[in-house]
């Protein structure tokens, strides 16, 4: 994929403790090869503080990958042997902070950072902060007991955060691999903490259930800033659930109108909001370019197993009527769910065929801990309780076939979805011959070799059915 984006949620921690007094320098890691890269920066500003704070706007953080995992354990051993005390925030520290606290951890925020880490380093300028009042932190006592003093409530007032530290940044290595791969340059901001929805594999270590929301004025202040400081036309906005709150997404049209500014963007959202009122119409008229949905399947015995809330025949219906407005859509898959049938998965790639979304993303379902998923299927994760990386794709539970089916399954639905943009395209050429140009020609061209690979990985489906 090649599409790096900066830790936002880490620079806006970085601006939390600017703003509270601190001098504060970023090791960003998303760019680098080896956790030991760190030693160079510490060797540099000799830090009193390392703070490893995870981009909770990435829902690659929810998933607890052992490469992140690792990484991090390696980094605050690191910066312990260098003297440093160590701090961290993520989800899965969150989740298990007593593991990492057992591996030269100092403290541990749980949930939501920035208020907990403005009051960790009071305590550290001795501003007459008793630890054991600071929540959302774990440390450990006097005793050597390990304390978790619970979580904090989230905050609700977004707006009165600062703008993210962009200027700790090195912003031009993400241009040239954006520019080398893609022709064009993107940033990523959020608009939003949090998901109200209750789908029962879907964890919340952050911010639980709660969703709050910035103004759609002080969204655009920051787009314009961006466009301002770093001649960038392209946002990913990262929010769980984008323009929840009635009325927003027309407000943030109008004031994206009123400033003139022309930019593109891409968003997370529901098939049942887009189809609310006239948000399509808002949101195609505002920039957006492209909707990613958790279609997840086409089954709605599954969708309903999932406490999903949303409709076959919505997903449907929203692709249509934003792929008429010139928006593309993108589907989220999952296969594998609990009591997932043949049949289910049938229907989950003739949806896919039928409504031929811009762009689909397949995986497996994953237990999250904290999920109702997570404690139907804990049993099984007796060997391996999380992916080694996002590529991992391993079923760790028992599902209805194999984990190598599922493997499988996942190649084949991509194989059987370019075939059928192949011959969408062949058909528009044949229609209109002088219109021809490469990427038509090099979609038809692989449809030729998708069609041959579908066939091959739909005989070893069907072997891989049979043993159950």
């Amino acid at each position: 994929m090649k599409q790096p984006y900066p830790p936002l949620g880490t620079i806006l921690a970085a601006a939390v403790a600017r703003e509270a007094g601190h001098d504060v320098a970023l090791f960003d890691t998303n760019l680098q090869t080896s956790p030991r890269a760190i030693e160079q920066e510490l060797n540099r500003h000799q830090p009193d503080l390392v703070v490893i704070y995870d981009d909770g706007f990435n829902y690659l953080t929810k998933m607890c990958l052992t490469v992140m995992r690792q990484a991090a354990i390696s980094m605050a051993k690191i910066a312990s042997a260098s003297g440093s005390k160590v701090v961290i925030c993520s989800s899965d520290s969150t989740d298990h902070y007593q593991y990492y606290m057992e591996n030269q951890v100092d403290y541990v925020i749980l949930g939501e950072g920035e208020e907990t880490l403005s009051e960790l380093l009071g305590y550290f300028q001795e501003e007459n902060i008793e630890i054991s009042e600071i929540l959302g932190l774990a440390y450990e006592s006097e005793s050597g007991e390990i304390v978790s003093n619970g979580k904090r409530p989230v905050l609700r007032e977004l707006d009165d955060l600062p703008l993210p530290a962009w200027d700790l940044i090195d912003i031009e290595p993400y241009r040239e691999l954006w520019m080398a791969n893609h022709g064009y340059f993107s940033l990523n901001i959020a608009t939003t903490r949090g998901c109200p929805y209750k789908c029962n594999w879907c964890a919340k270590p952050i911010y639980g259930n709660r969703y709050n929301i910035r103004s759609p004025q002080r969204v655009v202040d920051e787009i314009e800033y961006l466009i301002e400081h770093f001649d960038v036309n392209y946002f990913w906005i990262c929010d769980d659930i984008f323009g929840l709150k009635p009325g927003w997404v027309q407000s943030f049209r109008d004031i994206v109108r009123s400033r003139s500014l022309n930019f593109r963007y891409k968003i997370q959202s529901r098939v049942d909001l887009m189809l609310k009122d006239d948000t399509i119409d808002a949101l195609a008229e505002s920039g957006l370019d492209t909707v990613w949905v958790g279609a997840e399947s086409g089954s709605q015995k599954i969708l309903d197993a999932m406490d999903k809330g949303t409709t076959v025949g919505q997903i449907y219906e929203a692709t249509s009527a934003l792929q008429k407005k010139g928006v593309k859509v993108a589907y989220f898959l999952q296969f594998g769910y609990l009591g997932e049938s043949k049949e289910d998965i049938d229907k989950t790639i003739s949806m896919v065929l039928d409504c031929m979304p811009d762009e689909i993303g397949i995986s497996v379902s994953y237990p999250l801990p904290g999920t109702k998923f997570y404690d139907t299927v804990k049993q099984d994760l007796q060997l391996k309780a999380n992916w080694t990386d996002s590529d991992d794709l391993d079923m760790m539970f028992a599902s209805t076939f194999k984990p190598a089916y599922y493997k499988r399954l996942h190649r084949y639905v991509h194989k059987v979805y370019r075939r059928k943009q192949g011959i969408i395209q062949l058909k528009k050429i044949i229609r209109n011959p002088f219109s021809l140009h490469l990427n038509q020609f090099k979609q038809v061209a692989k449809a030729f070799y998708y069609s041959f690979a579908a066939i091959v990985d739909r005989s070893r489906l069907r072997k891989l059915e049979l043993q159950k």
